[in-house]
This record gives C-alpha cells, sequence and structure tokens, in this order.
C-alpha cells in the first residue's frame, strides 16, 4: 500500500533503552524482579481485600481498583520492554503500537483519577467521620470508580484513534521503549501540530484538574486536621492519608515532567527516563507505602499470613 512517495509501515522498530551490553542481563534481572514484587504485592492486597471482611470499606475498594490499575498498567509496557532487551530485533506491529498507546493512557489516565476520588475518599472519613458511610455509600463508590475508568478510557481513545488515522510512510524507529505518543507523533508523515496541542491541552488539563483537586482535598483536610487538640489523634487522622499523599505525588510528578512540557529532542531522552519511573518502579512502590504506612492492611496480611500456616500444619 503506498503513500504518496513511501510506504505505509506495518511494523515499528523500538530503540529501547540505551544500556551497556556488559548491563544488560543486570538491568534484566533488576526490572523482572520489580515486576514480579508488583505482581506479588498489588495481587496480595487485592485478595486481602477482598477475604478480609474488616476491609470492605471504601477506602479499600478504592485500593483494590489502584492494586488491579498497577498490575495492568506495567503489564503494558514491562513485558514487551524485558523481552526486547534480550533480543536484536525490537520490532512491534502497527496495531500492537496502537493498542499499546491506548492501555497505556486508558489505565495510566484512569489512575490519577481514582488518585482524585481517593484523596476525597480521605476528606469524607476525616471531616464528616459520623456520616462516612452514608455518603460514601457503595452505589456512591461504585459510581465514582465507573467514572473514573470510563474518563480514562475516552481520553486514551481520543488520542488513539488521531494517532492511529496519521500516515506513517518510514522511518519506522520508535526512540523509546514502548510505543507512546510523543515518539510516534515524530514519524507522521504530516502535520501533527493539532496532536502535540491536545497533548498538552487535553492530557494536561486532566492532570492538572485532578492534581489540583487531590491537592483541595488535603488542603481541607489540614484545616481539619488542626482542630484535632489531641497529638495522638491528629497522627492517626494523618496516618490515613501520608501514604496516599506519597504515592499521588510520585506519579503525578513524572507524569506533569512528562506530558505537559513541550516536546524536543532533548525532552524525549528525559521522557524515557521518567517513563521507567511510572512504568517500572511506581507501580511496585504503590502496594509497599500502602502496605508500611498502613495498620489495618498490616495487620489483615498477618492474620491471612497465620491463617495459611495453620491449614498447612492441619493438611499434614
Amino acid at each position: 500500500m503506498s503513500f504518496q512517495n513511501g510506504t505505509l509501515v506495518t511494523d515499528f522498530v523500538l530503540t529501547g533503552l540505551a544500556i551497556q551490553l556488559d548491563f544488560v542481563k543486570i538491568i534484566f534481572s533488576c526490572f523482572l524482579l520489580i515486576y514480579i514484587i508488583n505482581l506479588i504485592a498489588n495481587f496480595s492486597i487485592m485478595f486481602i481485600s477482598m477475604l478480609d471482611l474488616t476491609l470492605h470499606t471504601p477506602m479499600y475498594f478504592f485500593l483494590w481498583n489502584l492494586a488491579f490499575l498497577d498490575i495492568c498498567y506495567s503489564s503494558v509496557v514491562v513485558p514487551k520492554m524485558l523481552t526486547d532487551l534480550m533480543s536484536q530485533k525490537k520490532l512491534i506491529s502497527f496495531w500492537g503500537c496502537i493498542l499499546q498507546v491506548h492501555f497505556f493512557h486508558f489505565l495510566g489516565s484512569t489512575e490519577v483519577i481514582l488518585f482524585s476520588v481517593m484523596s476525597y475518599d480521605r476528606y469524607v472519613a476525616i471531616a464528616h467521620p459520623l456520616r462516612y458511610s452514608t455518603i460514601m455509600s457503595y452505589d456512591v463508590c461504585l459510581c465514582l470508580a465507573f467514572c473514573s475508568w470510563v474518563t480514562g478510557f475516552l481520553h486514551a481513545l481520543l488520542h488513539t484513534v488521531l494517532t492511529a488515522r496519521l500516515p506513517f510512510c518510514g522511518p519506522n524507529i520508535v526512540k523509546h521503549f514502548f510505543c507512546d505518543i510523543k515518539p510516534m507523533l515524530k514519524l507522521a508523515c504530516t502535520d501533527v501540530s493539532f496532536n502535540l496541542r491536545l497533548i498538552t491541552q487535553v492530557t494536561g488539563t486532566l492532570t492538572t484538574t485532578t492534581l489540583l483537586l487531590t491537592l483541595l482535598s488535603y488542603i481541607f483536610i489540614s484545616r481539619f486536621l488542626l482542630k484535632i487538640k489531641t497529638s495522638q489523634g491528629r497522627k492517626r487522622a494523618l496516618s490515613t492519608c501520608s501514604a496516599h499523599l506519597c504515592v499521588v505525588l510520585l506519579q503525578y510528578g513524572t507524569a506533569v515532567f512528562t506530558y505537559i512540557r513541550p516536546s524536543t529532542k532533548d525532552s524525549l531522552e528525559q521522557d524515557r527516563t521518567a517513563a521507567v519511573l511510572f512504568t517500572v518502579f511506581t507501580p511496585a512502590l504503590n502496594p509497599i507505602i500502602y502496605t508500611l504506612r498502613n495498620k489495618d492492611m498490616k495487620k489483615a496480611l498477618k492474620k491471612q499470613f497465620f491463617r495459611i500456616v495453620r491449614l498447612k500444619l492441619y493438611a499434614k
């Protein structure tokens, strides 16, 4: 199939990570270990949240969604990246590339929206503890989670459709370790200024709006914390949202750095470094941060662990 003076590409070549050959196996082992930790930790949170009745609350319902998102989010990128690290040819089909773009932005944007929902949940828990179960009812939680997923899907669909409609007539080398919008736009055989504006305006607006809503929730939370007279009560209230705040700052920092800045040659190299953080490290850190900072989750984990040990002893 021809296009003007070139041929429409059917495959893309990923440049991958710029790693010296001597360190490839070490980096592969480290990333594989982190990915396994990500899967084990997030699946553990999901199973514990379902098995332990004391964790059947709005906070852990949203945490279950976050754990599921982190598993899917990293799985869109990391397995392919690990395969390419050990391969000479880092090929990906055109539609495989488009699907990777879609699911990467679908899951990523859903996650930042979910962060805002979780911050609102923490605000209601601290500001209105007596009415918490009424305000954050099962239907409300389900609706908030559903809206997060749908909004994320529609946001990603917009970029996916507009990117898929672009003509790519060569070269076909994507300067990244996965298919992302900015590196792909560099390869289009047409003017992509509209697509770049959409990234800055739509993705930028989504990221900054959800960040502002999250920060607004914490501003209101801080006002209520100041009203708590006892240091023990203040510490208990703060512990319920400190883990969430750590995760938010980690995720938003890399997202703002990557998608709100103008696209330049140097910025694409920096984007690749930032992408390693939010595709490899952040999904694995999220469950660790929540578990270490959460007494209820640690208690539930211990209870399920001893339950499994007892079952094994009885089986013998």
